[in-house]
Order: structure tokens, then C-alpha cells, then sequence
């Protein structure tokens, strides 16, 4: 009994010997067995970037975020220091003479010829209409002119000039008092700029903000146009240029609101002029003529409204002379800024508005550069309309 359970072990211990055998012998090489992959470590997040979520995380899962380095940090936009208001008006002369030829040169050219017979005299008051001087300012220019020559007899080029100069000037009013109230004792002085839609009225607003920054005083500036997300964005842009503060409202918001708190915040900031940029719809609807004079009201409540500046598109001539007087019917303008001066014949446009509304001209702008609006200088500009 005892040798069959001894031959029973026997056989099974070579039974499992030769399965393992088999085993060693037919078991697939290690180049055949299937690559196991091995995920690729995740590369770490850049700095200011949100962390890829981790096993078992939800996406929105809470992840630490580095902050960005302090040279990616949005940069405040650097103050300009904008050169004084001073001189401008001199400083572009030569591109005021260049734009206006037609008008000065043009009327040296025919009063300088021998004989000034009336075809001549009616290509005279053709060149003044032309140049936007007006039919009523126009008639009463050439009968100086045609008194004048008559008494002088004869005229060398110099004589001419003179004549010219001194017609031109005396049209234009050197008398007038053209001093932009800017200051007032006490309080800030408030200066409401209105005109319509596409005659630079907000570029206007930010030019005269950037150039009182340059004479060295405080600005604040009132985005009243409401219904223009653009000029107030614009608006924007030109305070932080130069430092000046910036009050605006909710799009379509209340504009005599903005007006007021511009106003409030200039008072509170001791600021020395608070600028308000109205809105300048069509000038034909009558609802923004109210709107327009219940702006004015509601300053009035917190402070005077010391300067009305309509600002008038030179190149539009008498339609402009329509705009300015409607304008005037429902505020009191106290001055005139013309724009787009340069490049354009019809300067005449200085003397019409004058001539019709009894208010001076007191700014211009002379290009697109934004040191390029000057105050209105009657003998620089006449000079440089007739030439040296």
C-alpha cells in the first residue's frame, strides 16, 4: 500500500515538472507581449493659467491660480504733459495760409489788376460768397473795397494788401472779446459745448480739456452724450491722456444727471473747469432742444454755466449758419469753436457766424493732431489768409 501512494507522488510531482516545462518552453517573448502605455506626466500649468482638473475632478473643481507676473498686469495709461494753449494759433499759421488761399490770394490777385471794372468787382463778391463770407457781409465788403480804391487812385501791390488786411480785419471783429471763460472765483467754471452730431464736438471737448491741462489747470470732463456709447468711450481716452476725470453714465442714461454729477464731482475735486459734452442729434428734432436747455437748468442748480461753446463744422458753411441759430434760440451761446479749418477755402464762414449771431469765435481747429486746436487770433489768422 505504502509503494503505490509513493509511485502516485512520484508520477504527479513529474506531471508538474513537465507542465512547467511546457510553460518555459512555449511562453511568448517580451517584444511580443502588447506595450503597455504609459500616460505622459501632465506638463505643469503656465504661470496665470487655470490647472487642467485631476482624476476624479470636476472641471469648475476649486484650482489654485497663480497670479501673472507683474510685467503682463494691464498698465495704466501714461499721463501726457500737453504743451500750453499759448502760441498755438501762431505755431499754425503756415497751415492756415496754405489752406486758405482761395480766399486771401484769390482777392489780392483781382485787386491788384489795372483795371477793376465791374466784371471784375463781380468776381470779387463771387470769391467772398464762395468762401462762405455771407451775401449781407459780402455786399457790405465790396462797396468798402470799391470806396476805398476809388480814394487811394493808384494802387501798388502793397496799397492792396494793406486795403485787404484792414477790410478783412475790421469784418472780422478784432474788438470782439474772445476770452474763453475758463476760471471762476471760487468754483469751478463751467463750460457746456453743444453742437451737432459730426462737427468734432467731442474731439473739441477733449482738445480744450487737453490744452487746459498744458496751462496748468484742473479738468474734469462730463460724458452728458449718453445716447453715443462712442463719445463717451472717447471721451474716456482723452481724460486718461492727459489726467483729467472722467464722469459718465449708463448708455441712454439721463444726460442733464452726468451733467449734474460732473459738476458735483469738479466742486468736490476743487477742480478749476468741468467740460460737458452734450449730445448732438439732428438739430431739427425739437425733443433734443429741450433736452439740451433742461441740461443747462439742472447745471444751474449746483452751479453757473460761465461759457456755451457751439462748435460749427467750417466746411458745412450756411448750414452751419442754420445749426448755430437754432442753437442759440434755446441756449445762450457765448462763443464759437470752428473745426476742419484746415484744408478748406471757406474761412468766410468766421465772419458770417459773427455777423448773424453777435458771438465771437473763440477756438478753431486747425488738423487732426490733438495740440492742433488753438484760440481764434483775428490778425494771425488774416495774415494768413492774404500771405507775407
Amino acid at each position: 500500500m505504502d509503494g503505490y501512494i509513493g509511485i502516485i507522488v512520484i508520477v504527479a510531482l513529474v506531471a508538474v515538472l513537465a507542465v512547467g516545462g511546457l510553460f518555459l518552453l512555449f511562453r511568448p517573448k517580451a517584444k511580443d507581449l502588447p506595450s503597455v502605455q504609459t500616460p505622459p506626466e501632465a506638463p505643469a500649468p503656465e504661470v496665470g493659467e487655470r490647472a487642467a482638473p485631476g482624476l476624479g475632478e470636476q472641471d469648475g473643481g476649486t484650482t489654485t491660480t497663480l497670479p501673472p507676473p507683474a510685467e503682463e498686469l494691464v498698465k495704466a495709461p501714461e499721463i501726457e504733459v500737453p504743451p500750453p494753449s499759448a502760441g498755438r494759433m501762431v505755431r499754425l499759421r503756415s497751415r492756415l495760409a496754405r489752406s486758405q488761399n482761395v480766399l486771401g490770394r484769390g482777392l489780392l490777385e483781382l485787386l491788384s489788376r489795372d483795371r477793376l471794372d465791374d466784371d471784375v468787382w463781380d468776381e470779387i463778391e463771387e470769391t467772398l460768397i464762395t468762401a462762405d463770407v455771407g451775401v449781407a457781409p459780402t455786399r457790405v465788403m465790396v462797396e468798402e473795397l470799391r470806396t476805398k480804391v476809388k480814394v487811394l487812385g493808384s494802387r501798388s501791390p502793397q496799397d492792396v494788401r494793406r486795403l485787404l488786411r484792414d477790410e478783412l480785419l475790421a469784418q472780422i471783429g478784432p474788438e470782439l472779446d474772445r476770452t474763453l471763460h475758463t476760471e471762476a472765483p471760487g468754483r469751478p467754471a463751467v463750460v457746456l459745448v453743444v453742437g451737432v452730431n459730426g462737427t468734432g464736438k467731442t474731439t473739441t471737448s477733449g482738445k480744450l480739456a487737453r490744452a487746459l491741462v498744458g496751462d496748468g489747470k484742473k479738468v474734469v470732463l462730463g460724458a452728458a452724450d449718453t445716447f453715443r456709447a462712442a463719445a463717451t468711450d472717447q471721451l474716456q481716452t482723452w481724460g486718461d491722456r492727459v489726467g483729467a476725470g472722467v464722469v459718465r453714465g449708463p448708455e441712454g442714461g439721463d444726460p442733464a444727471s452726468v451733467a449734474f454729477d460732473a459738476v458735483a464731482k469738479g466742486i468736490a475735486d476743487a477742480a478749476d473747469t468741468v467740460i460737458i459734452d452734450t449730445a448732438g442729434r439732428l438739430h431739427t428734432k425739437t425733443g433734443l432742444m429741450d433736452e439740451l436747455g433742461k441740461v443747462k437748468r439742472v447745471i444751474e442748480k449746483k452751479a453757473m454755466v460761465d461759457e456755451v461753446l457751439l462748435v460749427l463744422d467750417a466746411t458745412t458753411g450756411q448750414n452751419g449758419m442754420r445749426q448755430a441759430q437754432v442753437f442759440a434760440e434755446v441756449v445762450n451761446v457765448t462763443g464759437i469753436a470752428l473745426t476742419k479749418l484746415d484744408g478748406t477755402a471757406k474761412g468766410g464762414i468766421v465772419i458770417s457766424v459773427q455777423r448773424e449771431l453777435g458771438v465771437p469765435v473763440k477756438l478753431v481747429g486747425l488738423g487732426e493732431g490733438p495740440d492742433d486746436l488753438a484760440p481764434f487770433d483775428p490778425e494771425v489768422f488774416v495774415d494768413a489768409l492774404i500771405g507775407d
